[in-house]
């Protein structure tokens, strides 16, 4: 009777056991698998992130308006971005096939030697002006190539260069002018009446010139950096004080001058600016226009804008002039600007502050029969109520 229930006691630890054990396999199991599922997670989430790196990555170079070109040791092309292909025309694919030669000499030099190496070329229809850096990239030879468009620098380069000869030779011709009367003076002009006031009043133009452009070139300095626009000028008022102040120089020169305003929405702007917009363009008018000649002004709305219109009967300007007539310093007639007393700044200034303002300025004209220059402004909005 002992024996079965021994055996029988026997058999149920065994079963027991086999329970334990059968459900710590089931437990490791499942700890496995939520290990596996964890790391396959994690595996999906970093091949997500490096996924979305790329794509980053792949934007970012797209998106650059520097063109980029990476070649590995052998000179074959491993990458490139759209740039490249606006700079280049097309991507090549070794660095033996990339034009402009300054480049591919600077690609072969910084393989070489493993030093970056810089290089400009002059390439397209229209011109332009490419910067190229090559930088080695490892220990392989691997070279990346950055190119860059340096067009727009070198013209402002020019202009800048341009600028300053300018200034200083029209600087110079004034200053040259009152040494030499001095001098003419100082030599004993002085006690000859007649040829003391014509040195005299020889000396006065040329300092009111000297100091005519110092004040134009203070002035399209300032303009350079933008007019303040906190003003809700009145461009009507501003014609009409402007006209009133050269009514005496438009009488010694013989011009009439009219002017005609229609009440126009006010301007948001600089009241001081657009008085010096305004005076240059009729003071342009004036000087170019004959005696016996004619300037007119007027001032009207136009839908969304309020429009300065400056006419004169005088010389006019040659049609291959017009593109050039708003630079600094440039004239059509030296000769004649000078004996007027102009600067050759004026209309640089008017195009100035037309831009700060927000607008347009154009002008029509034919020779012999005069020029119409038109500034066209955007209205103020409507001020906000209390």
């Amino acid at each position: 009777m002992l024996l079965p229930i021994v055996l029988a006691a026997g058999l149920i630890v065994v079963i027991a056991v086999a329970v334990v054990q059968a459900a710590r396999m089931r437990e490791l199991a499942a700890s496995h698998r939520a290990a596996a599922a964890q790391a396959e997670a994690a595996l999906a989430e970093q091949s997500r992130s490096s996924a979305d790196e790329r794509e980053v990555q792949a934007v970012i170079l797209a998106s650059m308006e520097e063109g980029v070109l990476l070649f590995d040791g052998g000179g074959a092309r491993v990458f490139t971005n759209a740039a490249i292909g606006r700079h280049l025309g097309e991507a090549p694919t070794s660095s033996e096939l990339l034009l402009p030669i300054a480049f591919r000499d600077a690609v072969r030099d910084a393989a070489a030697g493993a030093v970056t190496v810089r290089a400009e070329a002059e390439t397209g229809a229209p011109t332009r002006w490419l910067r190229a850096t090559a930088r080695p990239v490892g220990t392989d030879g691997s070279v990346l190539l950055v190119v860059r468009d340096i067009t727009e620098a070198r013209r402002l380069d020019a202009i800048r260069r341009d600028f300053v000869a300018n200034a200083s030779h029209e600087l110079k011709t004034p200053v040259a002018s009152i040494r030499a009367a001095a001098e003419m003076l100082g030599d004993g002009a002085i006690d000859d009446p007649d040829a003391a006031r014509r040195f005299t009043e020889q000396l006065e133009r040329d300092a009111d010139r000297l100091g005519r452009i110092v004040s134009d070139l203070l002035d399209l300095s300032r303009l350079e950096t933008g007019s303040e626009r906190l003003d809700r000028a009145a461009l009507d008022r501003i014609v009409e004080e402007e006209v009133a102040r050269r009514q005496a120089q438009a009488d010694a020169a013989g011009i009439s001058i009219s002017v005609q305003t229609d009440g126009v929405p006010a301007i948001s702007g600089s009241t001081r600016d657009l008085g010096l917009m305004t005076g240059n363009l009729i003071d342009n008018a004036i000087r170019y226009t004959a005696r016996g000649g004619a300037v007119s002004v007027e001032v009207l709305a136009e839908r969304d804008a309020v429009v300065l219109r400056v006419t004169d009967t005088g010389v006019g300007i040659p049609a291959r002039d017009i593109p050039r007539i708003f630079e600094r310093f440039y004239r059509v007639d030296r000769a004649r600007s000078r004996e007027t007393g102009g600067t050759g700044l004026g209309l640089s200034i008017v195009r100035h502050v037309t831009e700060n303002h927000g607008g347009t300025v154009t002008v029509t004209s034919e020779l012999g029969q005069g020029s119409t220059f038109e500034v066209r402004l955007p209205t103020a909005p409507a001020p906000a109520a209390p």
